[in-house]
């Protein structure tokens, strides 16, 4: 099911459309209720890289590891 999010961003209103899934991690590290600002932004970003550069790298890790089979 899609919602409309507005984040506030350096006092600028933003509205994307998304379904629960994107939600949940957009405002893993992002306030929905509060104005952020730009290094708000900057650090969920680098967050979010990071989880998915682990995450990645794990895949990465089980593939070789059933490529040996």
């Amino acid at each position: 099911m899609n919602k409309e999010v507005t984040f506030h961003i350096n006092n600028m209103a933003y509205t994307v459309n998304v379904d629960d899934n994107i939600f949940k991690e957009l405002t893993k590290y992002l306030d929905i209720s509060k104005n952020n600002d730009t290094k708000d932004l900057l650090v969920a970003y680098l967050r979010l890289s990071h989880e998915y550069h682990v995450f990645k790298k794990d895949v990465e890790d089980i593939t070789n590891k059933l490529a040996r089979f």
